[in-house]
């Protein structure tokens, strides 16, 4: 531990500029969201021309006939249309707050708040909780109109919106309400944790997010997601004998089957596995049960399944942490740099004893163009992940010695043909769009690697005979 701590000193020695140069941090901040922005704009803009296309990739023209094809199109530039236009409208609403000094007003609100109660700035934990309230009110106010129109009149228009506006704001009333009762004490053991350990906070505070994280696999789907959908066993049939011989023939600790009304809000499709390692839960949507078959269902549960046998969310896991560690180790430069704050308009007296919650909150912001860049890392990653849980439904067959799963990679490129047309997901993707947001391959080359690699075992097993 104290060679950990000897090499996080170190770091801080070399970050120690942050405490003394004249850096115009605000001004800084500002160049790098707008250039993060600015080239996300920039992305939509090289994609949006391919929603102009006329027929879809030649590997798929067999499988999207010409109504399918022009209703994803559609869908896809008025969603690039409405990310750009909301994009650039978060990103002027951000740089507002920033020029006017809109956190250090919110961080005197809150002061005053807890005055009102009877706390004076000493207590500093109180104050950070109705500073992260206050900046949530603030934020929440331009959000909901832009939700609400994504809601009722893009999804609507294209045919998958099922949210009436009374289940709207219940659901926004419910996130709120989630939001309060798990993020405030969340908060408040964050900063208690900085503020007992002091320096030393970085491993203490990686074992309170993990924690906390492992925390969130167990109650999320246990306690928060029956609030917003119902989670029912799914029914006996095909689909759950196909299911529950898989899982034991994989031993998948598999000790729940649902099925979630998925359908209640919306028509896209989707599968997945959560819990502990010794105890899974796989969850269907409604909607994927109804317009795929079972045999096609049990393909992509073969690959999501493939994903747990490569250990991915393990391994995900440890990604996230070492990203983590690198930012806490980061942090102490700039929560002791009175004039990291000053830079945002933060009074003297404020600055002096920096907030914890307000410098990591201008410290994420900070590091918003290295975040990108990260970002893109972790989708390549993931990328690499599902061709590799593609490759496990593909060769199944002989991990398991099921010939009757020798056409698993056929049964998932139709399954996910269907939910590609079910969803409109878009068929014609640039490259680099796709590098920056999409943690999935296209279509197009998930299809072409799972044909090539069925190919590549159809030759191994004939030069077997």
């Amino acid at each position: 531990m104290d060679l950990l701590h000897s090499q996080l000193a170190a770091l801080q020695q070399k970050l120690s500029f942050v405490a003394t140069d004249p850096i115009d941090w605000k001004f800084y901040v500002q160049v790098f969201s707008w250039s993060v922005t600015l080239f996300e704009s920039y992305l939509l803009l090289r994609q949006y021309p391919l929603y102009s296309k006329t027929s879809p990739p030649e590997v798929l023209v067999d499988h999207f006939d010409a109504e399918a094809f022009t209703k994803s199109q559609n869908y896809g530039k008025d969603k690039a249309k409405f990310s750009l236009i909301t994009g650039l409208f978060k990103q002027a609403l951000d740089s507002a707050m920033l020029h006017y000094g809109l956190y250090a007003f919110a961080w005197d609100m809150a002061g005053g708040l807890i005055a009102y109660f009877g706390y004076s700035s000493e207590y500093e934990i109180s104050q950070s909780l109705a500073f992260a309230i206050v900046l949530f009110v603030i934020s929440s106010i331009p959000s909901i109109p832009l939700s609400a129109y994504q809601t009722f009149v893009l999804e609507e228009k294209h045919g998958f919106n099922k949210t009436t506006p009374a289940l709207f704001v219940t659901d926004l009333l419910k996130s709120w309400a989630i939001g309060f009762v798990i993020g405030m004490p969340f908060l408040a053991a964050f900063l208690y944790v900085f503020g007992w350990a002091g320096d030393r906070f970085v491993p203490w505070l990686m074992a309170f997010l993990l924690a906390f994280q492992i925390i969130m696999v167990i109650i999320y789907p246990t306690v928060i997601q029956p609030l917003f959908n119902k989670l029912s066993p799914l029914q006996e049939g095909e689909l759950r004998t196909r299911t529950e011989s898989l899982a034991t023939k994989l031993k998948f600790p598999l000790k729940h089957l649902y099925e979630i009304d998925g359908s209640k809000r919306s028509s896209h499709s989707n599968a997945y596995f959560f819990g502990l390692p010794w105890s899974k839960h796989i969850v269907i949507f409604d909607t994927l049960i109804k317009e795929s078959k079972p045999e096609e269902v049990e393909a992509v549960l073969a690959h999501e399944l493939g994903h747990w046998y490569h250990m991915h969310p393990t391994k995900l896991l440890c990604v996230s942490q070492v990203h983590i560690f690198t930012i806490l180790a980061m942090f102490p430069a700039f929560l002791h740099a009175p004039q990291f704050l000053r830079a945002f308009d933060f009074s003297a007296a404020v600055s002096a004893r920096p907030p914890t919650i307000v410098a990591f909150l201008l410290f994420q912001m900070i590091l918003s163009p290295l975040e990108a860049v990260i970002g893109i890392a972790l989708n390549s990653l993931s990328r690499q992940f599902e061709w590799e849980a593609d490759r496990f439904a593909c060769e199944i067959q002989d991990r398991l010695s099921a010939p009757e799963m020798k056409d698993m990679g056929e049964r998932l490129s139709r399954a996910l043909i269907t939910l590609h047309v079910k969803n409109l997901s878009t068929l014609w993707v640039d490259w680099l769009y796709s590098a920056y947001h999409h943690s999935h391959p296209t279509l197009t080359e998930r299809l072409k690697a799972l044909q090539a690699f069925q190919s590549k075992r159809d030759s191994a097993a004939k030069k077997e005979l």
